[in-house]
């Protein structure tokens, strides 16, 4: 069965390295290399996969165009949009790959074999760290295209109405942060678990429609959280008067 705690694999400098923190370094690694990958293949005449990516990338944007609308306010979302979305993703894929999990550690000091990899996305305190850069990010965005008069006039105003809607902006920032890791982390921790116990208790065939739920589920996550943010980021560089 999957722990709710992600297990400790060594440490370095005094901090606990953990089977999710591999995965998350893992991911990173795949991004960045296939991130590579492509602009040496870039090329003005594209071929098949270029072709691919491109129109994909087209999609993307004109969807953050159609929400936060045309010019430099769609381009300093987008990458925020497209690394959220990539990241979590391939962290959700990593963990459904047969015998992601399998691989272990044992310890000196017992009989105990924990898993070196561990989807990032059913930890906790990662979850938490992609909703507290989603928050963070959306708040320097604000102050980018607002200012920071105008920023400061989202949260406290002389008018007593404004000040109430600055309360709950001040509110709603905290609950962001819940939503966003404890929605992500609860599916897919949930996921993992019900996957572990299906192949645990069936075999061959039985596991398999599992799988696909949470491959659908890997996908419908990772554009929930990319999505949200981008949501909040355009309404975050909105003025009063645009809302």
């Amino acid at each position: 069965m999957v722990p709710l705690k992600a297990e400790v694999l060594t440490h370095f400098l005094g901090f606990p390295i953990t089977n999710t923190v591999t995965s998350t370094v893992l991911a990173d690694i795949l991004i960045l290399s296939i991130a590579f990958l492509l602009r040496k293949k870039i090329s003005l005449i594209p071929g098949k996969l270029q072709n691919i990516i491109e129109s994909f990338i087209d999609v993307l944007y004109g969807f953050i165009e159609d929400v936060a609308g045309t010019g430099k306010r769609a381009e300093t979302i987008f990458p925020w949009f497209v690394s959220f979305f990539l990241f979590i993703f391939i962290s959700n894929l990593l963990g459904l790959l047969p015998g992601y999990q399998t691989i272990v550690l044992t310890p000196a000091t017992g009989n105990e074999h924990i898993p070196i990899f561990r989807a990032a996305t059913s930890d906790l305190n990662v979850t938490l760290a992609l909703a507290l850069i989603s928050v963070f990010a959306t708040n320097l965005m604000s102050i980018q295209f607002l200012g920071f008069k105008g920023y400061l006039i989202k949260f406290f105003s002389l008018n007593p109405v404004y000040l109430f809607v600055g309360l709950l902006e001040i509110i709603s920032e905290l609950t962001r942060i819940i939503s966003l890791s404890f929605r992500l982390f609860g599916n897919i921790f949930s996921g993992e678990f019900m996957l572990s116990l299906a192949l645990y208790s069936f075999a061959f065939l039985g596991p398999l429609p599992f799988l696909f739920l949470e491959l659908i589920k890997a996908v419908v996550q990772a554009l929930i959280f990319s999505m949200l943010t981008m949501v909040f980021m355009s309404i975050s560089t909105m003025k009063h008067e645009e809302h």
